[in-house]
């Protein structure tokens, strides 16, 4: 049985104060999701020891809740750390009496980094999206698949003199150079209407309504064509056979249409004119009537960018990258999920 904290004397001269704090959404949150399932996975993955004064560890789920309003809030590893010392609805969620310290930002970076490496991470993920699919949350009616350029600070100096991929390009160009070190090397250079990007890319498998249903992480030069059924293969939930699968004219071609034909899945690709060969009357009608429902994994790309400050890289090197991805897309379904319920019931 889990012994429940009791409150200090600090919590309950604060409890006023408290009610005069916006926690509405962290409340939604904490009613939706079932955190014990969650902090047995993490406490499976991550070993915990203690200090050298002998003080306990910090619980996983905090952890995890941490990464979970660093996503939120756009905040940095310090930046997390002073908000959840400083705020009581962070520390309520994070389930923290008022007189205690939060973990350190070092704490929190070693947590990022274990679960990283054990790939914890995607099955948290998998884990949220089951229970969101649970509440009639996510609906599988259709998906819709589409990238994302993620670029990087961590960039090479001066400049870009040397042959690059261009952006849904066929054959992706290998630079081989040499660069400094505090070059990202993971990440690769991609031109993209005219602009040139160094970094990464993220592939997003989202519902009908945008919420994300799969990640895949690569780089910038890696075009999507050729990466259709990697994306695929992570997509965390079971998929109905015969729903149709939406993406842009960009992912045309005689392999993707192959690919959906074996895996059951009507072909709502967009569909691509060619020289001397345009779109006929009911393709371009075909292309306008799917654009109303493809529009939304655009707006789950505008929506990270604009709420967390996404669509910029915070670490360096693709497996972090990855975990990146993950937790932004986390942080996305369930930050709509309460208005998503709400909207249910209103039908």
């Amino acid at each position: 049985m889990k012994l429940q904290k009791q409150p200090t004397i600090a919590d309950t001269i604060c409890d006023l104060r408290s009610r005069k704090i916006k926690r509405t959404f962290f409340s939604q949150i904490n009613t939706l999701i079932d955190w014990d399932n969650i902090e047995k996975l993490i406490d499976t993955d991550y070993s915990r020891g203690k200090s050298a004064v002998g003080k306990p560890s910090y619980s996983g789920l905090l952890l995890f809740k941490m990464c979970l309003l660093q996503s939120w809030y756009g905040l940095s590893d310090y930046e997390v750390e002073d908000r959840l010392n400083d705020s009581i609805s962070f520390s309520y969620f994070c389930g923290m009496n008022i007189d205690e310290v939060a973990p350190d930002h070092s704490t929190l970076s070693r947590f990022r980094t274990a679960l990283t490496k054990t790939k914890t991470f995607e099955k948290l993920f998998s884990i949220i999206n089951a229970q969101l699919e649970a509440h009639n949350i996510i609906v599988k009616k259709g998906i819709i698949v589409d990238a994302s350029v993620i670029d990087t600070p961590l960039r090479p100096k001066g400049k870009t003199n040397h042959e690059v991929t261009e952006d849904r390009s066929e054959e992706e160009i290998k630079v081989k150079k040499q660069y400094a070190d505090s070059v990202d090397t993971d990440g690769t250079w991609l031109k993209k209407r005219g602009k040139y990007h160094f970094g990464f890319k993220k592939h997003h498998v989202t519902d009908n309504e945008g919420l994300v249903i799969g990640v895949l992480t690569t780089t910038a030069s890696k075009n999507e064509i050729a990466n259709l059924e990697d994306v695929l293969e992570t997509v965390n939930i079971d998929l109905p056979k015969g729903i149709p699968l939406k993406a842009d004219k960009g992912y045309q071609s005689k392999k993707n249409a192959g690919l959906l034909k074996k895996r059951n899945l009507k072909n709502h690709i967009l569909r691509k004119a060619y020289k001397n060969k345009p779109l006929t009357r009911w393709e371009r009608k075909f292309n306008k009537l799917i654009g109303k429902t493809r529009f939304k994994v655009e707006r789950t790309f505008g929506g990270i960018k604009r709420w967390f400050n996404g669509g910029l890289a915070r670490y360096r090197g693709i497996e972090k990258m990855h975990t990146q991805n993950l937790m932004e897309a986390m942080c996305y379904n369930l930050y709509r999920s309460p208005g998503i319920i709400a909207s249910n019931c209103k039908i």
